[in-house]
């Protein structure tokens, strides 16, 4: 895979540059209800091969991403704790 497969992969699916592995799962269920042949009302079989292929390349890249666990990773993923730990401490956010 190279980095322009995982962008045009990406263009299919409407997704940004930052995707959840739900947010990946939830489109291609979107797109294939819309686009096969066998229950959507669009059928185009071209273009379901399209969808399926690049399922199979978000699939992959995300199932050999590697993880960070790292402290500054965590808060970045989770803002909201990043400012609880910022501000605990303060009086009129936190504790005294």
């Amino acid at each position: 895979m190279t980095f322009a497969d995982l962008r045009e992969a990406l263009l299919v699916f409407g997704l940004g540059e930052r995707a959840t592995r739900s947010e990946i799962k939830a489109r291609y269920r979107q797109l294939v209800k819309k686009y096969h042949p066998d229950v959507g009302d669009e059928h185009d079989n071209d273009r379901i091969r399209m969808i399926n292929a690049a399922y199979q390349v978000l699939l992959a890249y995300i199932e050999s991403f590697r993880f960070s666990f790292a402290e500054d990773e965590f808060y970045e993923q989770n803002p909201d704790e990043r400012l609880r730990r910022q501000f605990m401490n303060d009086p009129l956010w936190g504790n005294e």
